[in-house]
């Protein structure tokens, strides 16, 4: 992509920096981290917010709902809400980030009118019911159950991990509507299914992680009836549906991040300075390093937006790349913020140690590390499967 401004790119700009020092100082309070019903409230007003000026689904299809942005606006956004340190997406991350963009893609136009608009407003929020206790990286072992009733599909299994369950209206489901055989490979008859989560039979049951939170949960579906109209794609085809959802998650849905990475490493080089720990050479060295690989992986991050909107807004592969890079990346950006930072990081008050126990789970969240070196090793690289 060109990485030059030109004239209506830097006018964007000055509108939206406009725009957010006008409304972030009327902004209510954040609400505690362990008030989910008040955070969801709270994004959501965010969320509405940005539909009444324009940008939410800055960068979706206009016929989904957004206004079909450039790439390079979009990445003039992202930086621009960090910069001023606007909200993110928040509770619903599934649906602005992942469920919105794959029913954007592979949802039908009835689809897209009944679910896209209240997820660009904050009407709605939905969570990921993907993994199982026994399918976590082999998502294609999974067991969940949907058997054909007429119209409606009969669901009886469990899921686990389930993001922000205890807040969700709506789930992106995957579900067996065939059983495996000899004809039919695992990675076949899978179906993904728009789920309510008011239904009658869904019982959320949440889990607590080690920072204390509770933004997953087990979820269990107990003949659960779903329509079939609810189905994106065509049924038993909904491991090529999957595989849209997890390039959004693994190919765009951490941009923001990105930048908010490279935030906190200007803060910690402040703050090394200001306590010492600067005069360290080998610290300096590490957060220069890391300030180049942070620095690679925004460009990178330009890369995949470009090529996502090349290829109809379905990022490609190289998804996989960031993905694995950037999940160590940040690891080592919490374990350097803990070198600077001292006791301050043993405290589960400070929002450092909060942010240093969440970036141990990413080298697992939306796909292992060792998932997407296989992906890279035969898709990119084209070397052959292990055995």
């Amino acid at each position: 992509m060109d990485l030059t401004y030109t004239e209506e790119e830097q006018e964007f700009r000055a509108r939206l920096r406009a725009w957010l020092a006008e409304v972030l100082p009327q902004l209510p309070p954040k609400p505690s981290p362990d008030d989910w019903p008040g955070r969801r409230a709270y994004d959501a007003g965010w969320q509405r917010r940005l539909y009444d000026a324009g940008y939410a689904g800055l960068h979706w299809p206009a016929d989904a709902g957004g206004r079909g942005a450039t790439p390079t606006q979009h990445l003039i956004y992202l930086e621009e809400t960090e910069r001023a340190g606007a909200p993110y997406v928040g509770a619903n991350f599934v649906g602005l980030l992942h469920a919105g963009p794959t029913i954007a893609a592979e949802g039908t136009a009835e689809q897209r009118a009944r679910w896209l608009p209240p997820v660009l407003r904050g009407d709605e929020v939905w969570c990921q019911g993907f993994s199982e206790p026994d399918a976590g990286s082999d998502l294609a072992s999974l067991r969940t159950r949907a058997v054909r009733d007429g119209d409606e599909y009969v669901i009886t299994g469990s899921k686990i991990w389930t993001s922000h369950a205890e807040v969700a209206d709506w789930c992106e489901l995957l579900v067996r509507t065939e059983p495996v055989s000899e004809a039919v490979p695992k990675h076949r008859g899978i179906s993904w299914l728009a789920m309510p989560m008011d239904a009658p039979g869904v019982t959320v049951r949440p889990l607590r992680t080690l920072a204390g939170s509770t933004e997953f949960a087990e979820m269990f579906l107990d003949e659960v009836r779903v329509p079939v109209a609810n189905r994106v794609g065509a049924e038993n085809d909904g491991w090529r549906v999957t595989m849209v959802t997890l390039s959004f998650e693994r190919g765009t849905a951490f941009v923001g991040e990105v930048v908010a990475c490279r935030r906190t490493l200007g803060e910690l080089a402040r703050t090394a300075k200001a306590n010492g720990r600067w005069d360290d050479p080998v610290l300096r060295r590490r957060l220069g390093r890391l300030y180049g690989e942070f620095g690679a992986l925004w460009r990178l991050t330009q890369w995949n937006v470009s090529e996502s909107e090349r290829s109809g807004g379905v990022p490609g592969i190289g998804g996989s790349v960031f993905k694995l890079a950037y999940s160590h990346a940040r690891q080592e950006l919490y374990d350097t913020a803990a070198e600077v930072l001292g006791a301050q990081c043993l405290s589960l008050e400070e929002e450092w140690t909060l942010d240093r126990l969440s970036s141990l789970s990413y080298t697992i969240a939306a796909g292992t590390s060792q998932i997407q070196q296989n992906i890279v090793a035969e898709r990119i690289l084209g070397l052959p499967k292990g055995r």
